[in-house]
């Protein structure tokens, strides 16, 4: 007797599979997500992480630059796989499974603009975006659930700050991610394991007294890294 597998055979090679690029950055005290408005449909005129189609021979690391550099005009930066989703009616034109990708990155060095069928392109803070195409709302809110995680034990926080910033920068994106104050004195007190370099300089251009600036000794971050007996962790208490 045929079995349902057997009968479906043929159709387990017809599906189609896409990525989505989450880009995260940093400005004004918010974590902001890159997104674009559709000018096509379906979901013509709505946001939408930018995310299509990969093509038949092409590999999944490729398939992320492609797209975001098609979507975004972005190009030459690191993006890093997150999950994948495959509800079945995730997509009204058939069944598509998607590979979430992410990257942080500092957003006053790129130039970002839209491309290809995106209509216009523009950065959110992410607990402010709207209802977005497809299931891009809950892909959005878990990778970044994802992310808040890894930020309490990885010291990623830096690759959203500028080469130099200070203290209370590093501070607001914790803040931030966890919709949480935190005492400016325990806070610093869990930077002891992160080699800073203070450097003779303080903001300039601002309303209140100046701070003074820092910078990650990324050299010696690296050396640390590579100790076993390194740990990181950076938790809201």
């Amino acid at each position: 007797m045929e079995n349902k597998r057997d009968h479906q055979l043929d159709n387990f090679f017809s599906y189609s599979f896409s990525l989505d690029c989450l880009i995260f950055g940093f400005q004004d005290g918010k974590i902001n997500i890159l997104l674009v408005k559709r000018e096509s449909q379906p979901f013509k005129d709505q946001w939408a992480i930018p995310g299509d189609l990969i093509y038949p021979d092409e590999d999944l690391p490729n398939a992320a630059s492609r797209i975001l550099k098609d979507l975004t005009s972005i190009e030459g930066i690191e993006l890093h796989q997150a999950q994948t989703f495959g509800n079945p009616a995730r997509h009204p034109q058939g069944r598509v499974i998607t590979s979430a990708y992410f990257a942080l990155v500092r957003m006053d060095d790129l130039e970002e603009y839209a491309r290809s069928w995106s209509d216009r392109i523009q950065w959110m803070p992410i607990y402010s975006i709207p209802r977005l195409s497809f299931d891009h709302n809950e892909i959005a809110i878990s990778t970044f659930e994802m992310l808040k995680q890894k930020l309490t034990i990885f010291p990623i926080a830096f690759d959203l700050l500028p080469e130099k910033f200070t203290i209370n920068n590093l501070q607001e994106i914790y803040e931030y991610a966890f919709q949480q104050d935190w005492d400016k004195a325990n806070f610093r007190k869990k930077l002891k394991k992160i080699p800073l370099i203070k450097l003779n300089e303080k903001q300039k251009n601002v309303k209140h007294r100046p701070a003074s600036l820092f910078k990650l000794d990324s050299e010696q971050l690296s050396k640390m890294i590579k100790r076993e007996d390194y740990s990181f962790s950076l938790k809201i208490n």
